[in-house]
């Protein structure tokens, strides 16, 4: 499933989670948000519990989850560490 979220701020945030989050075992962990990115890092990969994101070259972006109420979920969780970071 995709979603309408900007790249910059996706970005910001995955950086957020890198600077602030603990490392465990080379991903970053930050209020419930896993970051992490692939080994040549042009992808990036943010997720929680119940959903998934990969972001990737050319701003191409992916969510995977089951339902509305999961992705706003984590959508929250995304806008809560930027604002807090």
């Amino acid at each position: 499933m995709k979603n309408n979220l900007d790249s910059k701020f996706l970005l910001q945030v995955f950086e957020k989670v890198r600077q602030h989050g603990e490392n465990k075992e080379g991903a970053y962990h930050l209020n419930g948000i896993k970051a992490f990115t692939d080994f040549d890092g042009y992808t990036v990969y943010m997720e929680d519990a119940l959903v998934k994101l990969s972001f990737g070259f050319h701003n191409q972006y992916h969510f995977d989850y089951d339902n509305q109420s999961q992705f706003d979920a984590f959508e929250k969780k995304l806008h809560s560490i930027d604002k807090e970071y």
